[in-house]
């Protein structure tokens, strides 16, 4: 290979694109980062000519100058779950949208040391800051752990530490899947839970439990799951075999579709004999059989609020701030409840 091929070959730097442009290095470097004492014309030029080469910044030299690396890193947990999954992707678009990069770690189970690890690798890794998916009580108990100095903000966390928070209100959805089923003349509502380390089924399990109080209603034993349609198929079976049940709340869409799989088997009716109602709005849900009444997260509005919680932090040099943010649920009604016999 001769040297001239080589050079051919090799990316441009910004001395190319000054060349093309026919101005100065420090010109083009003003340009990039969007300076205002740039000419108008003087800046197409600029722009045209990175155009031309396809030439691409170097973030790491960037990086040693500005002292940002323009990527924050987010840590979740089980994104094969259509909440986690939801969220992560809520939180990177609003990244993108506002000119960061994301770095993901995903962890298996979520413990403390975990979780410590995760942290640890993304502040040597010079992120501006870090978005935790905490849904879990071990998850928000580790961000104590979070390396001192960096911006953080956790959703579905604790609102009771000492990090800023930004979740779905899980209590109000609840309460509204609950009193919708009262509402529609059914004595009381089952609930097939959420497991019980998870603050989304612990705030699912108490607005329940407070609209059915709040009725003057009998509270029945929730059955347990584990967010599995298969775990709401074995509550199902149970279910269908006790004569005074006609509405179920379950906590998630997934085992809300096991719920209905059981009920069919059994020769349930639904919502003729028995309502049922779930969480999340699955884009799935609204093509059960049948279609099923739910309550919506938003999990975009919970992305951008995350990310400009964290660029507050990052842009206003605090180490860490307690600010707070719940995303109102919305309530879909759909075929599967319906007022009960009498």
């Amino acid at each position: 290979m001769t040297v001239s091929s080589r050079q051919e070959r090799r990316s441009p730097v910004m001395a190319d694109v000054a060349r093309v442009a026919g101005v100065s290095h420090q010109t083009v470097s003003r340009v990039l980062n969007d300076h205002p004492n740039v000419r108008t014309e003087t800046r197409t030029r600029v722009l045209a000519a990175i155009d031309q080469l396809g030439y691409r910044r170097n973030l790491v030299a960037r990086a040693l100058v500005t002292r940002h690396s323009r990527t924050l890193g987010v840590v979740s947990f089980d994104t094969t779950l259509y909440g986690p999954a939801s969220t992560v992707y809520g939180i990177e678009q609003a990244a993108r949208a506002a000119g960061y990069f994301v770095s993901i770690v995903s962890l298996r189970t979520i413990d403390r040391a975990g979780v410590r690890e995760a942290l640890d690798y993304l502040a040597e890794q010079g992120v501006d800051g870090i978005v935790v998916v905490a849904p879990q009580r071990s998850a928000a108990s580790a961000l104590a752990d979070l390396p001192p100095g960096v911006p953080a903000v956790a959703v579905e966390g604790d609102h009771g530490g000492d990090v800023s928070v930004v979740s779905v209100d899980q209590f109000e959805g609840a309460r509204l899947a609950t009193e919708h089923l009262i509402g529609l003349g059914h004595e009381t509502v089952w609930h097939v839970r959420g497991p019980l380390d998870w603050l989304e089924a612990e705030g699912r399990i108490a607005g329940w439990r407070a609209a059915l109080n709040m009725a003057g209603r009998p509270v029945p034993e929730p059955l347990p799951g584990d967010w599995s349609p298969r775990s709401g198929y074995e509550a199902g079976r149970l279910l269908a075999r006790i004569p005074e049940v006609t509405a179920v709340f379950v906590a998630n869409d997934q085992m809300a579709l096991g719920v209905l799989r059981a009920f069919a088997e059994a020769g349930v009716d639904v919502p003729g004999r028995i309502s049922v109602a779930g969480f999340d709005d699955v884009p799935e849900s609204e093509f059960f059989s049948p279609p099923l009444t739910t309550v919506r997260q938003d999990f975009g509005a919970v992305g951008r609020h995350s990310i400009a919680m964290l660029l507050k932090q990052i842009e206003e040099g605090q180490a860490r701030s307690r600010e707070r943010f719940v995303v109102p649920p919305e309530f879909k009604v759909r075929a599967s409840t319906s007022s009960a016999r009498r």
